[in-house]
């Protein structure tokens, strides 16, 4: 099993290198331009910092910029740590409403993600300008400008079913979380939907999945003061794409949203309309909002965490591992992640 780190604040590259070397195998650097670090900057950093973790972005937005921008970009983290580069991408929620726009549409986002897959595997490819394609592709390789001659495994994220089958119809893998991405039965099911169409193999690929495990002291309950801190950033997240897809096609929140949708809601819909939004965003992953605080109860933990004392934890990531599962992801808080990667790889890391 593979152990997966998100993390995007450049002057704390310590909590990388400290991560390292308890276990975690992958960084990903996340691309959100108005509340991180930038991602190539954060990512030159690790290259050279650390020795064996694999890095990428987790995940590139490709609203921000053009397909071989980002694999030109990939490719020369590659070059400085040869072999350890990936490049996983996603239609971009959080970093283009931050904009106030939408994410890019599934279409153009396939073919955004096949120029970035050609390209990185030092193919030339067709590049649409309009109704025409030009022919792109890397020049002066053998001056070592960027490296494409050590694979780059590109993924997409997915979290609904044409996005999920898209991966398993030309990515090396799906990188994704549940509750929120549906179960791993649904997600396999649309992974090997999409594989179909390309008439691939899905032998060796990647999947990646969040997945909230609370390990729970003895005595505490699921909505303690600190599971919140920990696990209520994740949770709030959710909340914030669900109401993003509602608000803009109408699609109803997943199973275990409903307990506090209408509630939540109605208290966004509250807000300042000019900045709603923005307001709801800017906590992404990092903090829980004082005003957010009372839509974390012990019936969401349950939901959307998998919650139990050590061994129990231990025997379902053991279950993850055997159906399939190659990677496991933290996205820990910005103010308790230095307490989370030691709590996690005593009570996961170690442990499988």
């Amino acid at each position: 099993m593979e152990f997966g780190l998100t993390w995007a604040k450049i002057d704390e590259m310590e909590y990388v290198t400290r991560a390292e070397k308890l276990g975690y195998t992958h960084l990903w650097v996340t691309d959100s331009q108005t509340i991180r670090s930038d991602c190539f900057a954060m990512l030159t950093m690790a290259a050279m910092k650390t020795t064996t973790m694999k890095l990428g972005t987790g995940v590139a937005v490709p609203g921000l910029r053009l397909a071989p921008v980002l694999a030109n970009g990939i490719a020369t983290i590659n070059r400085i740590a040869p072999g350890r580069a990936f490049v996983a991408m996603g239609t971009g929620n959080t970093g283009m409403r931050m904009l106030g726009r939408r994410p890019m549409r599934l279409k153009e986002f396939g073919e955004y993600a096949r120029v970035v897959k050609g390209l990185i595997h030092g193919e030339e490819v067709d590049y649409p300008d309009g109704a025409v394609n030009h022919k792109v592709g890397f020049k002066l390789l053998d001056k070592g400008y960027v490296n494409v001659k050590d694979y780059i495994p590109m993924y997409l994220a997915g979290y609904g079913p044409k996005a999920q089958q898209l991966a398993g119809e030309i990515a090396d893998g799906l990188t994704t979380a549940t509750p929120r991405g549906g179960t791993l039965d649904q997600i396999m099911a649309n992974v090997e939907t999409g594989a179909k169409r390309s008439g691939r193999s899905l032998k060796d690929f990647h999947l990646s999945v969040r997945v909230n495990l609370v390990v729970l002291n003895p005595g505490e309950v699921a909505n303690s003061e600190r599971i919140v801190n920990e696990f209520g950033p994740a949770f709030m997240t959710s909340v914030h794409h669900s109401v993003d897809r509602h608000l803009e096609t109408g699609e109803d929140p997943p199973a275990f949203l409903k307990p506090v949708w209408k509630d939540y809601l109605a208290f966004h819909m509250s807000r300042p309309a000019a900045t709603r939004q923005q307001t709801m965003h800017e906590s992404h992953n990092a903090f829980v909002s004082p005003e957010e605080r009372r839509f974390i109860t012990t019936e969401a933990i349950k939901a959307f965490c998998v919650v139990g004392s050590p061994e129990a934890v231990a025997d379902q990531v053991r279950e993850l591992k055997r159906r399939g599962v190659r990677q496991l992801m933290c996205n820990f808080p910005l103010e308790r992640g230095y307490q989370m990667i030691e709590d996690y790889s005593r009570n996961v890391i170690e442990k499988i």
